[in-house]
């Protein structure tokens, strides 16, 4: 420090040390404020950032406030997760250009992030977070952005066309959310870019052409698959002369491919499969030579396949599977030396494998269901890398390939539907990686080899009809996760090997129509996964195993055709999950356990040529989806059980039997204590009952009298009586007025927030009571009083306390109070099937299997209601609205409160409340509702299935030839797979039919829910042999008159006309024995004939009338005699 004493300064010296001081002290000063200003500038634009981002966190939910604990602070470039900072050369400051916060485990939205205060960004990748909500258009105000990833999130709604504005955007990354609408045009603005990704969103609309405007020199990748996508595939494309990859896979495109793709010459990959595409390969494509991955799969592509694929020299994988392709396989493709997948199955190929294909890299194969021939290659796998080998449907014939013994590669194998021959014992070596195996349909043989035991993946092996021979080894056992079996149609001989009971995992094992012996072992009670089990047409002998009814899971058991003995054991009743149940034509005895009538799922049951005895249990009506019978050849006597699959079997079904009654084919039941050959005892009781009959009908008309005056007296009784009856508690099985209650405190009176459906009759309410949840469905009080109202009420009441059915909503019970009238139903989780058809995930979680069953659902409940209920019911409001689904996608219909008990044919209706768009079109002129109104409802609710949405205008355009299936079926899901397709094509063909604008041409809702049904056992075909061996006479000749007279009057007199199997024979022949017993009456002078006249022509239709009239007959014929 310098020290300046005043003493020792001169004046002048002291004046210039002064101005000295008063410089450097002005310099200091200066020196500060430029310090402070430059301060002062940066800190705001730091503090605009920071309050930026932070607001954003702010509004993110906890999780992710934490997961963003470092954001504190003002400074974002000062250690902030997911922030890096770069020096404005402008300014010379830190600025925040990149936000880097992928995988971050964010939930919130962007909406409230201010990318104004972020001008500087030029890296904002957020992908693979829970973000959603819409993508915000002030993003294209970030004009130095180059990367943008917002993928694999939520976001919703359109792609905001101000991120044209994005002139700097590099990469744009917007795949895996939920985006609809176009492709805006204003992304050709974007001519930096170089990569696009759009995939696995809803986006619509054309593609684009702008997109071929970006700059050529730069653009690399563009990924639009798995969208909605739709028209033609824009030419310019083709500017993109340095594309690279070209992912168009999985969207609605058609029209033919461009051959101006091909002057991107240096695509590497490109896929256009699962589209509409048509056309032919274009032959500018000869000119990829960098081609590695071609996918033209899934499309409408014909033609010959291009002889040039051999110039794609670093060719991989090639697809061109389920076109129209056609002609002979190139000898030029052999020489693709690259090659490693190869796909052509499903197209229209002919000819043979090229001899010289070259296999050494090849990994998976298949040109299955073509129409190749000549014999298998037989360097298939000799470089041990083959995983894939299907060569299935075709016209193959020779041995295998010697390579494949040895293939331990193998995962998955179809040989199946050729000619193939060889000794399956010596052709097939160990595999353990193998998962599928399928031989069955050629014509191998030899024993089968113990070594499949030892392939310990393996999960599906068929080997059926071939001409294997042997007996099945233990060893099989050993493949325990096998899930699929089948040996059936071979000549294997010996026992059922006990280790089967160690396959845990199977659920399909067919031994059928074998030459197999001994009983069946109990240790196939443990196969607890076992769904279907058919071992049919082989010489199996004792008792049916009792263990079978621990295998819960089965659906179908075929055990016809063998020699069981004994009685059907009761445990068979426990399936509960039974569909089809086959025991015919064995030796089983007995009398017909009541318990089997709990199998509610059985469709086909067929009990057929046996020895059982008694009458068919009453309880067989339990059996509510059944729609195929047959107890023909057995001991059963008495009345049918009153059902529509027994009342309208036909002849074929129930003939051979002692004498069963109660059909409407002709077996009538007769009348107890008649006898024919008595007239005096017929006069007898005719004289005793027509004088009661009269008396109890003047002693009803005094009762009835005496009730009417004293109503008249008394009025105020009834108003009592509609009081009490007003104050109704009933819930099933409960205190009434507690559950009542509780049901109202649950509810909170009533409040709305708990409601979860509105209807034209009622509010739908969800109630947790306790450990349940039910749905509560309050009826609207009308317009002209609570007296109609209850009548409404106690009629929707009647109707849904007679249904019993699997696939109409259960009623736990009613109340009926001057407050509140409602109604206690089960509760089911998905809610109802218009819902889920408007919800994406629920619709896309519907999928065509799904679909099917539900509609087959639809018409079971319809059908029941139209023709198994006492009397018929129609619903008359059908709709997507009221069928609900629970949580295993089954369908229960719903809402009956429109809803009345008819008897046939009736036209008493004054009103209809049906829901717009499913109402049939002759209601417009009529009031007349019948089954048909409801027909028609269905036929609408299964083209909204189908279509996922309702089919409006499209119903008044309908040709079932004219419309292609790709132009109805619901563009979210993907197209139905082989195995669904040809359920789908029904399910359209029999909605087209309901839909007849002519009532009287719509089928009946059993006659569709019967064609819905599973295919019905062709029991002609499979008992052929059977009835080859009995006694062709004695089995149609006297059986048949002994039905169809009811009676042994006649018998022998015409007993040839029963010989031929056909109707028009059994017409013929009661014809005959009509006109033989109207003689014989005539003879003794009455009139019978006319009765019985009556009865043969009109019974369908009047069959209440005709029978009184034909015993009118009887009596004035006995009188007069």
């Amino acid at each position: 420090m310098l020290l300046f004493h005043p003493i020792l300064i001169s004046p002048i010296k002291r004046s210039s040390m002064f101005l000295a001081i008063v410089v450097v002290l002005f310099s200091t000063f200066n020196l500060f404020s430029v310090t402070s200003l430059a301060t002062t500038r940066q800190i705001p634009l730091l503090t605009n950032e920071a309050s930026a981002l932070l607001k954003w966190k702010a509004n993110l939910d906890k999780q992710s406030q934490s997961t963003l604990s470092s954001w504190v602070g003002s400074n974002p470039c000062n250690g902030w997760m997911g922030v890096s900072c770069s020096n404005d050369t402008a300014t010379a400051e830190f600025v925040v250009t990149n936000i880097t916060l992928d995988k971050s485990s964010l939930r919130g939205t962007l909406g409230d992030l201010d990318v104004g205060s972020l001008p500087n960004l030029e890296y904002l990748s957020l992908g693979s977070n829970s973000l959603f909500g819409h993508i915000p258009s002030n993003l294209g105000n970030l004009s130095q952005l180059q990367f943008l990833s917002l993928s694999h999130n939520n976001f919703t709604g359109e792609i905001p066309s101000d991120i044209g504005m994005l002139r700097s955007l590099v990469k744009l990354h917007l795949s895996n959310n939920n985006v609809i609408g176009n492709i805006p045009n204003s992304i050709g603005n974007l001519t930096n870019l170089n990569e696009i990704w759009l995939s696995n969103n809803q986006l619509s609309g054309p593609i684009p052409p702008e997109i071929g405007t970006l700059n050529s020199l730069k653009f690399e990748q563009l990924d639009l698959t798995f969208n909605r996508l739709s028209g033609v595939i824009p030419s310019s494309i083709g500017n993109l002369t340095r594309l690279n990859y070209l992912y168009l896979f999985n969207n609605q495109l058609s029209g033919p491919i461009p051959s101006e793709i091909a002057r991107a010459r240096y695509v590497i990959q490109l896929e256009v499969g699962q589209n509409q595409i048509s056309g032919t390969i274009p032959v500018s494509f000869r000119n990829f030579s960098w081609l590695e991955k071609l996918y033209l799969g899934n499309n409408y592509l014909s033609g010959c396949i291009p002889d040039y694929f051999p110039n794609y020299t670093h060719l991989i994988e090639l697809d061109l599977a389920n076109n129209q392709f056609s002609g002979f396989l190139p000898p030029e493709l052999g020489k693709t030396r690259a090659l490693v997948v190869l796909l052509l199955f499903m197209n229209h190929l002919t000819g043979s494998i090229p001899q010289d294909m070259n296999f050494t890299k090849m990994e998976l194969f298949d040109v299955g269901d073509n129409m190749l021939s000549g014999s298998l290659p037989q360097e298939i796998c000799s470089s041990g890398l083959l995983i894939l080998f299907v060569v299935s449907e075709n016209s193959f014939s020779g041995p295998v390939s010697k390579s494949l013994k040895n293939c331990s590669s193998l995962s998955r194998v179809r040989l199946e539907g050729n000619q193939l021959t060889g000794n399956i014992f010596e052709d097939f070596g160990i595999y353990p990686k193998l998962d599928y195996m399928d031989l069955s349909y050629n014509k191998f043989y030899g024993e089968v080899s113990s070594n499949w035991g030892l392939c310990s993946n393996l999960t599906s092996l068929k080997m059926s009809n071939n001409n294997l021979s042997g007996k099945i080894p233990s060893e099989l056992g050993g493949a325990t996760r096998l899930n699929v079996l089948d040996l059936s149609s071979n000549h294997l001989v010996g026992d059922i090997p006990k280790s089967f009971g160690r396959l845990s995992s199977v659920g399909k094992l067919n031994l059928d129509n074998n030459k197999l012996s001994g009983t069946i072992p109990s240790e196939l009670g443990k196969l607890y996964n076992l769904e279907i089990l058919n071992l049919a047409k082989n010489s199996l002998t004792g008792p049916i195993n009792e263990n079978l009814g621990e295998c819960f899971k089965l659906r179908s058991l075929n055990l016809s055709g063998n020699k069981f003995e004994g009685v059907i054991p009761v445990q068979i009743s426990m399936l509960d999950k039974l569909e089809s149940l086959d025991l015919s034509a064995n030796n089983l005895m007995g009398k017909l356990s009541p318990q089997l009538g709990g199998l509610k799922f059985v469709e086909m049951l067929n009990l057929s040529h046996n020895n059982f005895t008694g009458s068919i249990p009453s309880s067989f009506t339990g059996m509510v989806s059944l729609t195929s019978v047959d107890v023909s050849y057995n001991q059963l006597e008495g009345p049918l059980p009153k059902m529509r699959a027994f009342e309208k079997a036909p002849m074929e079904a129930l003939r051979n039997n002692k004498r069963l009654c109660g059909n409407d084919t002709g077996l009538d039941c007769p009348i107890k204590g008649r006898k024919k050959s008595n007239k005096h005892m017929v006069q007898k009781v005719i004289r005793i009952i027509f004088p009661a009959l009269g008396c109890m009908l003047m002693l009803s008309f005094v009762i009835f009298g005496i009730l009417l005056y004293m109503r008249k007296r008394n009025p105020n009784d009834t108003n009592r009586t509609q009081e009490i009856e007003a104050n109704v508690f009933t819930i099933w099985s409960y205190d009434g007025k507690m559950v009542y209650e509780r049901i109202i405190e649950a509810l909170e009176n009533f409040d709305p927030k708990h409601i979860i459906g509105v209807g034209g009759y009622g509010t739908v309410y969800k109630a947790e009571i306790s450990t349940e949840v039910l749905a509560v469905k309050k009826l609207h009080a009308p317009e002209d009083g609570e007296m109609q109202d209850l009548k409404s009420f106690e009629n929707e009441i009647r109707v849904l306390t007679k249904i019993r059915h699997q696939n109409i909503v259960k009623l736990y019970g009613f109340c009926a109070h001057l407050r509140h009238s409602f109604l206690v139903y089960e509760f089911l989780v998905r809610g109802s099937l218009k819902n889920v058809l408007n919800d994406m995930e629920q619709a896309v979680a519907f999928d065509w299997s799904k679909r099917v069953r539900v509609v087959k659902g639809i018409a079971n409940a319809l059908s029941y209601m139209h023709h198994d209920c006492l009397q018929p019911i129609i619903h008359r409001d059908l709709s997507s609205n009221n069928v609900l689904l629970d949580s295993d996608w089954v369908a229960h219909v719903s809402d009956f409160g429109t809803a009345r008990l008819l008897k046939p044919d009736s036209s008493d209706w004054t009103s209809f409340a049906g829901t717009l768009g499913y109402v049939a079109p002759e209601l417009a002129y009529t009031m007349k509702v019948n089954e048909k109104c409801d027909v028609y409802s269905f036929g609408v609710l299964t083209l909204e299935v189908l279509m996922g949405k309702h089919p409006g205008d499209f119903i008044s355009s309908l040709s079932y030839i004219n419309t292609s299936l790709t132009e109805v079926l619901d563009q979210r899901l993907q197209p139905p797979v082989k195995s669904v397709v040809e359920q789908v094509k029904l399910l359209l063909e029999v909605a087209y039919s309901c839909l007849n604008e002519s009532p009287h041409s719509r089928p009946s809702m059993w006659d569709v829910a019967s064609r819905l049904s599973v295919e019905k056992v062709d029991v002609k075909r499979d008992q052929e042999q059977f009835l080859q061996e009995q006694d062709e006479n004695e089995g149609w000749r006297w059986i048949c008159v002994a039905y169809e007279t009811g009676g042994a009057m006649v018998m022998g007199t015409a007993g040839g006309g029963c010989r031929r199997r056909r109707r028009r024979g059994h017409r013929m022949w009661m014809q005959l024995a009509a006109a033989t017993w109207t003689s014989v009456v005539d003879a003794g002078g009455g009139d019978l004939g006319v009765g019985y006249e009556c009865s043969w022509r009109w019974r369908r239709r009047h069959r209440g009338g005709c029978r009184w009239w034909s015993w009118w007959a009887v009596a004035t014929w006995v009188a007069g005699g």
